[in-house]
């Protein structure tokens, strides 16, 4: 999925909360979930994929993520849930990620 991309994930429903903005939101989020890169996420073990918004742009993802960031947790929360009420991850819902999975089944590296 390579579009400008805000997120956030998440430790567990309600845990620790990470917003980030980038252009290939499936390989941004593997990294996170895999540790691959040292930080904040790694630290605080947030691997959870429970919220992404996709713009036109970079120039707008890095302002609506900086917006995002300036949010009160509760702010943050109520976005999540007004379409993730449940916080599942969906790092395996993202459309490219699927495809990739299945590529992988079929032609293992």
């Amino acid at each position: 999925m390579r579009q400008p991309c805000v997120y956030l994930l998440s430790s567990q429903r309600n845990g620790t909360l990470y917003v980030g903005v980038t252009s290939d939101l499936v390989q941004r989020a593997w990294q996170h979930r895999t540790d691959c890169v040292e930080g904040f996420s790694r630290q605080h073990q947030v691997h959870a994929l429970v919220w992404y918004e996709l713009h036109e742009s970079m120039e707008s993802a890095i302002a609506r993520e900086k917006a995002i960031k300036r949010w009160k947790r509760a702010w943050k929360i109520k976005l999540i849930e007004a379409t993730n009420p449940y916080w599942r991850d969906l790092y395996p819902e993202i459309p490219q990620c699927r495809k990739r999975r299945f590529q992988a089944i079929l032609y293992p590296v």
